[in-house]
């Protein structure tokens, strides 16, 4: 029998993308299947919750994850990574650095925020490295006509912000922290506030306006809600427009 996404806990966005919000943190991770192939965006929080998202995807998808997408190098988007051994590993330009030699900054922020240090220390060590950084736009094909969009958007949130549109009958736009709707935007140290106004037009152009925009903390969430973000970080950070 098919498992339906919403049996597993997984909201079905379009037809074979879905995402789920994960606990504590309300992160996103999407998944988008295509035939014989699987894209991850974002690997969860720890070691442990990467492999259950493993698991999870595995059974939406038919198959196992082959390709992760990490919009950005925080600690809750990425130290699941590697639990999806053999998983080709996209990001922005720059994040693999960002990566291995921030390892004790994001072992640090993931313990200054609640998790174990233990599994944080864990996730740490193993995080794996970003074979492919995308400067611009690159297009993978997961089959069966499926393919998907990998942005270098930023930088906003963080230094290096990706973003991933798949085109379809609706087409949908997963964005990171670069949108988030259950709280106000986060502008921690590595964010660049002055081009974050930027990146979210960039984010517009991508998807339009009729697209779905999944972002990196709470509700799906529509173009006006982008714009309207875009115009409260203009005026938050004082970027003329």
């Amino acid at each position: 029998m098919t498992v339906t996404w919403e049996e597993l806990g997984w909201e079905r966005v379009a037809a074979g993308v879905g995402r789920c919000r994960l606990p504590v943190w309300d992160c996103t991770a999407g998944l988008v299947a295509g035939r014989g192939a699987a894209l991850l965006i974002d690997a969860g929080s720890s070691l442990g919750e990467g492999a259950r998202l493993r698991a999870r995807a595995r059974e939406l998808a038919g198959g196992r994850v082959t390709h992760l997408a990490l919009t950005h190098a925080h600690f809750d988007h990425v130290f699941g990574a590697a639990a999806f051994a053999g998983a080709e590993v996209f990001g922005a330009a720059g994040v693999g650095e960002a990566l291995t030699g921030g390892r004790e900054e994001l072992c640090a922020d993931a313990v200054a925020n609640g998790l174990d240090a233990r599994r944080a220390r864990e996730a740490a060590d193993a995080l794996v490295p970003v074979r492919h950084e995308v400067r611009g736009e690159l297009t993978l094909d997961l089959g069966g006509g499926r393919r998907v969009v990998l942005a270098d958007v930023g930088p906003g949130h963080t230094a290096h912000d990706l973003a991933v549109l798949v085109p379809g009958e609706v087409d949908v736009v997963f964005c990171g922290d670069l949108v988030e709707e259950s709280g106000e935007p986060q502008a921690g140290p590595d964010a660049v506030p002055s081009h974050w106004p930027a990146a979210l037009d960039r984010l517009l152009e991508l998807g339009g306006e009729d697209a779905r925009y999944v972002p990196g903390h709470g509700a799906v969430v529509d173009a006006g809600f982008v714009r309207r973000q875009r115009d409260a970080l203009a005026a938050r950070f004082g970027v003329s427009r």
